[in-house]
């Protein structure tokens, strides 16, 4: 029985090459992932970089620039130079401000007890303030009424709060109109967003470079014309705050036009 145990004993040294077998698996994995590192094609990684970049909106960022040997030796990578700006923090600080914005819109409108005709929403284009005709105009009018200008005063002081171009949209419902000043409902949407645009510029000094204007008469309705609570939801002006990657695509203007201007403090 002494016997037994003790040959017991010693076989039970020969367990540490298992560890040892382990270890050199390990090790394998490492070099082999060492090595898959160093076949990292120059030109694919920029391309991706680029991608991503572009992906989240342009502007400054992180730079990755490098040009050098693989990690493994005999096995160069391209020498050719990688710079490409990454974007990790600027649609994020953006999308702070365009909550901000829209906070303080919501919060004005229920102070004014303008919440049910003045509605907020963030779209992928920016930040969308829909008012409804009947707390800017008349029926059938492009005149902005006074309590309308004050509304177009604040929501303006508000978006001198940010750099971006906002586009001014006019919309109607789908009753017909046909006066001698407005033949159709294309030339009274138009007509409602310049009116906003010029109290825009008269009454909070908003630069006139960064605002435009447009009218969709009744084709682009947020609900069926089926009724006249969904026509009347139809029938708005839109504030939409653009995100600046839209610039992108928007007529060029000089820098020095763009950033030197008068902010007013809502």
């Amino acid at each position: 029985m002494r016997q037994r145990k003790k040959e017991g004993k010693e076989a039970n040294h020969e367990r540490w090459l298992i560890t040892y077998a382990d270890l050199i698996t390990l090790l394998l994995i490492f070099f082999v992932v060492l090595y898959s590192y160093s076949n990292v094609d120059a030109k694919k990684f920029a391309g991706i970089a680029m991608s991503l970049s572009q992906a989240l909106g342009g502007g400054a960022g992180m730079v990755v620039s490098g040009q050098g040997p693989s990690v493994v030796s005999g096995t160069p990578m391209s020498q050719e130079p990688i710079e490409t700006k990454i974007n990790l923090n600027q649609d994020v600080l953006e999308n702070i401000r365009l909550q901000k914005i829209k906070a303080q819109i919501e919060k004005y409108a229920r102070e004014q007890g303008l919440a049910a005709r003045v509605t907020t929403r963030i779209e992928e284009r920016g930040v969308v303030v829909s008012i409804q005709d009947t707390a800017l105009f008349l029926l059938g009018s492009a005149d902005l009424t006074p309590q309308a200008r004050e509304i177009v005063r604040k929501v303006g002081q508000i978006l001198l709060t940010t750099d971006n171009y906002i586009r001014v949209e006019g919309h109607t419902c789908d009753l017909p109109i046909h006066t001698a000043r407005f033949p159709s409902n294309w030339e009274l949407s138009t007509a409602r967003a310049t009116s906003v645009v010029q109290e825009l510029l008269k009454t909070a000094n908003f630069p006139p470079q960064r605002l435009s204007a447009s009218g969709y008469g009744e084709y682009r309705p947020v609900a069926p014309n089926n009724s006249e609570v969904n026509r009347q939801k139809n029938r708005r002006v839109d504030f939409v705050v653009l995100r600046s990657r839209y610039k992108e695509v928007e007529p060029g203007v000089p820098p020095e036009l763009f950033y030197n201007q008068p902010r007013a403090v809502p």
